[in-house]
């Protein structure tokens, strides 16, 4: 029988919750107008709750990709920023029509890292997202591909969700993914992997464990997760790492249900 984490129910009332392109895309084969229609629906019953949910969504490359008929990532800078800028189209229209059907509006907010370190963009950031929370609005975060360079190259939308978890202050941090946690050496090669369900983030044998990249459709894989995980404690805000495929997950969750890994800040 699964535990209940009352720390979780009781205390968490502004949420960030990421999901991958492998989920967002169905790995790579569109977007998944189904599954972002759950996650809709599941985010609308836990704002009637009371919680303010932030999103940040993977998706606008390989929604991009899949629209301009390429079956493999490209590697040149500009096609990628063209393939984000057709994607995004498609995001956010898939997004605010979910959202629609339970009378809730979005808003897009692109976000590079330069804006997050500059000082008084930070500062306008962190405002505009406190006025869409206020407002009952649900913030669909991601990162603003089409004028980075560097970001594509290297970065990732776990880094980009913690770093907006530090920015609103969250309690929680959810990073949906394709796998059920973090595991002790990697399920998909490994049959007697275990779960970890509890750790303190920061902790560097988690590193050990999370391994190399995941899937070929985004760039993150379990070692983005974890870091995430480190940087997103610095605001004392507790991560969470599970399966986004897991029927009803958000509101199992924050109805206290242990599933997944839950990355405690020291």
């Amino acid at each position: 029988m699964q535990t209940k984490q009352k720390q979780i129910s009781e205390g968490a009332q502004r949420i960030v919750v990421k999901v991958g392109s492998s989920l967002v895309t169905n790995n790579g084969e569109g977007l998944d107008h189904v599954a972002i229609g759950r996650w809709a629906e599941q985010v609308s019953q836990l704002l009637a709750q009371g919680f303010e949910v932030l999103m940040v969504s993977s998706g606008a490359i390989a929604e991009g990709m899949q629209r301009l008929s390429w079956h493999q990532r490209p590697s040149d800078i500009h096609q990628l920023q063209a393939a984000a800028a057709v994607g995004q189209m498609g995001l956010v229209q898939v997004y605010e029509t979910s959202f629609a059907r339970f009378g809730i509006h979005t808003a897009q907010v692109l976000l590079t890292n330069a804006d997050l370190a500059n000082q008084e963009r930070n500062w306008n950031a962190k405002a505009t997202l406190q006025t869409l929370l206020k407002l009952k609005v649900v913030p669909i975060i991601n990162e603003n591909d089409t004028v980075v360079t560097d970001e594509i190259k290297f970065g990732d939308n776990d880094n980009l969700a913690a770093l907006v978890a530090n920015l609103v202050e969250a309690d929680t941090l959810v990073i949906l993914t394709d796998q059920g946690g973090l595991y002790s050496t990697d399920p998909r090669q490994d049959p007697n992997a275990q779960l970890i369900t509890h750790a303190k983030a920061g902790d560097p044998s988690l590193e050990l464990m999370a391994g190399g990249a995941g899937s070929s459709i985004g760039k993150g894989g379990m070692l983005t997760k974890v870091l995430a995980a480190k940087t997103a404690a610095q605001s004392r805000t507790t991560t969470i790492i599970t399966s986004g495929r897991e029927e009803n997950i958000l509101n199992r969750l924050f109805a206290g249900e242990s599933i997944g890994s839950r990355l405690i800040p020291e």
